[in-house]
């Protein structure tokens, strides 16, 4: 008998590509399956409005609603501490585990360990975001000795628009330019 694993995943409530692309890759696992609670993000920028999307009660919240299905671990799946800073996720965290029993653990804290294990000491950067918010992720990455030697963004707010990028303009982005050179392709 095959040993299920529920992977709780908390979703920004505008985006409709996390669901699809998470189930897709957990349907080859046997007995692995995932389990989605949103919290409102509608808007990515540096703008006070957007930033407070991310404060800890709304996200404790959602992840409360995840211990209800007795997942085994929480996974904040937002890159939100790209921006910033990676100690946020380090204390979300600890915070979900507090509130609710259960590891957790968030994609940008996952990339950042895959990162280390690899010796990655650059990195080229392609993203939906406005110029600000690319730049505090490079800033980030900068300030643990990770350098974005290239980079492409596409100057989007609106979260929802984000998983309306066709996947024909991501492949032409990763024609990369230095950093501070996106453009909109």
């Amino acid at each position: 008998m095959t040993q299920r694993k529920r992977i709780g995943v908390l979703t920004p409530s505008s985006n409709t590509a996390l669901e699809p692309l998470t189930s897709a890759m957990v349907s080859s696992l046997p007995g692995v399956t995932a389990h989605f609670s949103r919290f409102t993000v509608t808007e990515i920028s540096m703008r006070d409005q957007s930033l407070n999307q991310f404060d800890d009660s709304k996200i404790l919240e959602a992840a409360r609603l995840l211990a209800d299905a007795h997942v085994d671990v929480i996974c904040w799946s937002g890159t939100s501490a790209s921006w910033l800073g990676f100690e946020k996720d380090r204390q979300l965290c600890a915070r979900i585990t507090e509130v609710t029993g259960i590891p957790a653990t968030t994609s940008v804290l996952a990339l950042n360990e895959i990162l280390a294990a690899q010796g990655a000491r650059t990195l080229g950067l392609v993203s939906p975001y406005a110029l600000d918010v690319q730049q505090r992720i490079i800033a980030n990455y900068r300030g643990i000795g990770i350098d974005c030697v290239a980079e492409q963004h596409l100057g989007i707010t609106v979260n929802f628009k984000f998983g309306e990028v066709e996947p024909d303009t991501l492949r032409g982005m990763l024609r990369m330019k230095r950093p501070g050179s996106g453009r909109k392709p």
